[in-house]
């Protein structure tokens, strides 16, 4: 009888090992995959960060790095604790659990918090960065970020082609006339931003606003959804 029981326990604790040695490589995966997504929005995404007063979108995605590396670490971790049954290794690899749950809980927050006040900051940001910063001194990236988003988006101005008459670039020599910069153009040839008309540059009801909105938001859900499935 005590034989059996002893055979039992044992066969027991190998079907544990190697449960939880699967769940180790698919939480593995699962870090590979929260890293991958940061690391898309820092790379690929990431063109318009210029242009948010805020710094949470960044910080979100910052966040999702280091959980990611720390999930790969934990998954490798927990595969040695395992098959080593060292209770020492044992309880780094729960700590690092409760860490990475803090730190997708905290991205999770963060991406939505900022979804509900991401349209109060663009209606009262965005248009000074785009009239104050764009083809000035040092603001190169808001520049770039700006025609960037005006040809991709196919729209002129924060909420209207009108909204580049407060530019300091416009109203400058530099601008060579110009009333709208010549991204604002639906064909962006040199100097056409001199003509401010519908046949010639892009008038969007809403402006960019609401195109630079739509396209943070969708980034937020991604993240928010990441951060909390995890």
């Amino acid at each position: 009888m005590g034989e059996f029981n002893e055979k039992k326990t044992t066969c027991g604790t190998v079907c544990l090992k190697y449960l939880l040695f699967t769940y180790n490589c698919c939480f593995w995966l699962a870090g590979l995959a929260v890293m991958a997504v940061g690391i898309w929005t820092l790379a690929l995404k990431s063109d318009y960060i210029s242009l948010l007063a805020s710094g949470t979108y960044l910080a979100t995605a910052y966040i999702l790095v280091v959980a990611g590396t720390v999930v790969m670490v934990t998954g490798v971790l927990g595969c040695c604790a395992t098959f080593k049954e060292r209770r020492n290794l044992l309880r780094l690899y729960f700590i690092l659990l409760l860490i990475i749950f803090l730190l997708e809980i905290i991205a999770g927050i963060l991406a939505y918090a900022y979804y509900q006040q991401l349209n109060t900051e663009l209606k009262e940001n965005l248009k000074d960065t785009m009239t104050k910063r764009y083809h000035q001194p040092g603001h190169e990236a808001v520049t770039s970020a700006v025609d960037q988003l005006q040809q991709e988006f196919h729209c002129c101005g924060s909420n209207n082609s009108q909204d580049w008459r407060d530019s300091e670039w416009i109203r400058s020599q530099e601008a060579g006339g110009r009333v709208v910069p010549d991204s604002c153009c639906k064909t962006v040839v040199a100097l056409c931003g001199q003509r401010d008309h519908a046949s010639n540059i892009y008038k969007v009801e809403g402006g960019c606003i609401t195109k630079l909105e739509t396209f943070i938001q969708e980034h937020l859900r991604v993240i928010g959804a990441v951060g909390i499935g995890i």
